[in-house]
């Protein structure tokens, strides 16, 4: 076989070329396949034209429907045409009535259609012939319809009396089809309430019609009533009124009135019952959002897994002109439902009974329509990482259908955020809460301070007769909020146009009782706090600013020495009203405004500060830094605290201290800082501060010696948000004298964590 394969010589460029093009067969071994050659039939070309096209299916039930509401019209002309013998009792008018030619002429003509359009209503159905064959609509379209096949077959018969109005049922059966291939065509999929409304109220107007044509027909017998009278005796009948002036005189008609009564209280609990249900469901659901409301007023929409009444209020406090859709797939408890029957909130806030991971419950909430979207991850839950899951999994599904809606997601662990990045505000709870909790070691209170900062309050904090000072000065203080501006349109930073943040931040102080804390340029998104005198006020920036009341609502009241607190005229929020007293009185106080006053570049300030040997009090922030013996570290800090602690002397190890960033990320996404580091890792036996190692013998905290004090962790495990509680305590800027000692307390460490913490000093 060998040698064979040998003997076989290579084809010539072009055949192989041809084969590279046609493939392993020829043409002639090639087949063409059709697809769906099914929908080729006659029977499957009509289903696809008369039910499956959604169009063409609605225009053929709304035919259908006319043509019912047209015989039951027919009816009633016949019946207004017909003029029995006055006070003549003969059975016989019940079986023969007088119909014109011309009227019977067009029922034929109906009938004709009827029964072509008949079986191809029955297109789709596949099963016993016999199930479709005793189906109502189905006899109570021969019953209509045969008759008057034989009184074109016997013309004799063509007065025979047909129930023609039992078209009625007819056309509600068609009337709920078309309804059906209606809300299909424009994709409505909440139509359940409103279709049974429509099957209640033609319910009722079907038995209504056919009780009095039924009547009004059997005392053609009796009384001879008319079609108007025996309407009347229906209404007063239906109504339980029953004066008795009308009656029926013969018994067949009394006993139509009383099969329609058994009728009617048979059918209509049952209808009632229906519409309750769908009710009370729509009423614990929600329902939907008004579209008019939601483009007519603002509106946010809150999308949470499970609602609690404190994070209820803590949401609904912060927004006084938005009304606040509340879409969450858990039923309300008693206290969430109690809260939203308050006056207060009864009107401004809608809770929906759904998923906002389905775009039908996102189109209820109208969140292509809202100002801003905010989901809440459930900080109870036992699972962190799954609640993020479920956090991240409602932010995409609110970013995929609208895109344009403003995104503020809560997220628990640090290490989701980077699938939520392209929301347009993530707030991170760990790594928030670390945040806080570094600062409040570096500056006890910090936390109180924001949280009263971010939290509205008209100053009812604390006592409001309190003997204690801190008291009254903690109840006055804390209605102070963060507000925003734009300079060229405050009163308050407006003449500082072109001067410096320190010139304008003193000045405003000083005139108005106000703080500028920080600035955002026009053609960015980063808020610049405290970016010091190399940054000049510009007309179109927007100023963050710490006061009792926003600018707008402030008054200015000329002629006083000093403005009162505040910077309002009166009383704001409940405030009292307090003279403002600052670092006016202080001596220092023009030197600290004279700086910044000459409109000069940075680098020129710079320059002329460094030829007289002096450093600002507050330097640029460097966003980057390239490496760490960068010159510019020296305007960093104060090395003069810091030329004895180039190296530090640990449990018999030297290390060497140097500014860098950490080599060892915890998760994507985290921010890079600018630390105190060791330049050699060290040993991770050596983090084990209960136990030796080969490189100490110490066992505990008091056996270190050190100079400063201790700042204990306690926690569970070494997560990755205690990235943030470090940080900060290792910032560059900290004199290294400074540094406390981080002790972590844990009950459990995973080794991945810890690694972070290796070439961090102390």
């Amino acid at each position: 076989m060998v040698e064979l394969e040998k003997e076989v010589l290579p084809l010539p460029p072009r055949y192989r070329f041809r084969d590279l093009l046609l493939g392993d067969w020829q043409t002639d071994d090639r087949v063409q396949v059709e697809f769906y050659v099914n929908e080729n039939t006659f029977k499957e070309r009509l289903k696809l034209f008369f039910i499956k096209n959604q169009r063409s299916s609605l225009r053929v039930r709304m035919f259908n429907f006319s043509l019912k509401v047209l015989s039951c019209l027919l009816y009633i002309v016949r019946v207004l045409l017909d003029n029995p013998q006055d006070g003549r009792q003969d059975w016989k008018l019940i079986i023969w009535v007088d119909r014109p030619l011309p009227l019977w002429a067009l029922q034929v003509r109906y009938i004709t259609t009827i029964l072509f359009l008949t079986p191809v209503c029955g297109l789709c159905f596949q099963g016993n012939v016999w199930e479709q064959v005793l189906r109502v609509p189905f006899i109570l379209e021969m019953i209509s319809a045969i008759p008057f096949m034989i009184t074109v077959i016997l013309p004799s018969f063509r007065n025979l009396f047909i129930p023609v109005f039992l078209n009625c049922w007819l056309a509600k059966h068609a009337l709920e089809n078309m309804i059906n291939d209606l809300h299909r065509a424009i994709q409505r999929t909440h139509s359940a309430m409103f279709n049974q409304v429509v099957i209640l109220i033609s319910t009722l107007v079907c038995l209504m019609f056919t009780c009095i044509c039924g009547i009004q027909h059997l005392e053609r017998a009796g009384n001879n009533l008319t079609l108007f009278d025996s309407l009347y005796f229906c209404v007063v009948t239906f109504s339980t009124v029953g004066f008795g002036d009308v009656t029926p005189q013969i018994w067949p008609s009394q006993l139509l009135v009383v099969i329609m009564i058994f009728v009617a209280l048979i059918v209509l609990p049952i209808q009632f019952e229906q519409l309750a249900f769908l009710w009370m469901e729509r009423q614990k659901s929600g329902g939907n959002y008004s579209r008019y409301r939601a483009q007519t007023e603002k509106h946010v929409v809150l999308c949470v897994s499970f609602l609690k009444i404190d994070l209820l209020m803590d949401f609904l406090n912060e927004f006084f002109d938005y009304y606040v859709v509340i879409l969450c797939p858990a039923e309300m408890d008693v206290q969430v439902r109690r809260v939203l029957h308050v006056p207060l909130w009864a009107q401004r806030v809608i809770y929906l009974q759904g998923s906002a991971l389905k775009d039908q419950d996102l189109m209820r909430a109208k969140m292509d329509d809202a100002e801003a979207c905010f989901i809440l991850s459930n900080r109870f839950e036992v699972d962190r990482i799954a609640a993020d899951h479920q956090t991240i999994l409602r932010a995409w599904a609110v970013k995929d259908f609208a895109p344009n809606c403003p995104l503020y997601v809560q997220i628990l662990k640090p290490e989701n955020k980077f699938h939520v990045k392209f929301a347009d505000h993530v707030v991170c709870e760990e790594e928030f809460k670390y945040a806080m909790l570094a600062l409040n070691c570096v500056c006890p209170g910090t936390s109180t301070l924001i949280t009263l900062l971010i939290h509205s309050s008209r100053g009812q904090e604390g006592g409001a007769c309190s003997a204690d000072q801190w008291h009254r000065t903690y109840r006055r203080c804390s209605a102070n909020e963060v507000h925003h501006i734009r300079l060229e349109e405050s009163k308050f930073f407006g003449e500082y146009q072109g001067k410096s943040f320190t010139f304008a931040s003193f000045h405003a102080h000083k005139k108005y009782g106000v703080c500028l804390i920080g600035i955002r340029r026009l053609d960015t998104t980063n808020i610049l706090l405290n970016p010091g005198p190399c940054h000049i006020m510009g007309a179109s920036d927007t100023c963050y600013y710490i006061n009792i009341s926003k600018e707008e609502n402030s008054a200015f009241v000329r002629g006083h020495s000093e403005p009162s607190w505040g910077g309002t005229g009166g009383n704001t929020r409940g405030v009292h009203q307090t003279i403002y007293h600052g670092l006016t009185r202080l001596p220092v106080h023009s030197i600290i405004a004279s700086m910044g006053q000459s409109d000069v570049h940075c680098q020129d300030l710079g320059s002329t500060v460094l030829g007289k040997e002096r450093r600002h009090s507050i330097a640029p922030v460097l966003e980057l830094v390239d490496g760490v013996n960068n010159p510019a570290f020296d305007l960093l800090g104060d090395q003069s605290e810091d030329e004895g602690g180039e190296e530090e002397v640990t449990v018999g190890l030297c290390y060497r201290w140097v500014k860098g960033y950490p080599l060892n990320s915890p998760y994507i996404g985290s921010s890079p800082a600018l630390c105190h580091l060791l330049q050699e890792k060290m040993p991770f036996c050596c983090l084990r501060m209960d136990k030796a190692c080969h490189h100490t013998s110490f066992e505990d905290a008091r056996s270190y010696g050190f100079k400063n004090k201790l700042i204990i962790v306690s926690a569970e495990s070494a997560g990755n948000g205690l990235y943030n509680f470090i940080v900060p305590l290792r910032a560059y800027y900290r004199p290294r004298k400074e540094l406390n000692p981080i002790v972590l307390l844990l009950e459990s460490h995973s080794l991945q964590a810890v690694l972070a913490v290796l070439y961090f000093s102390g």
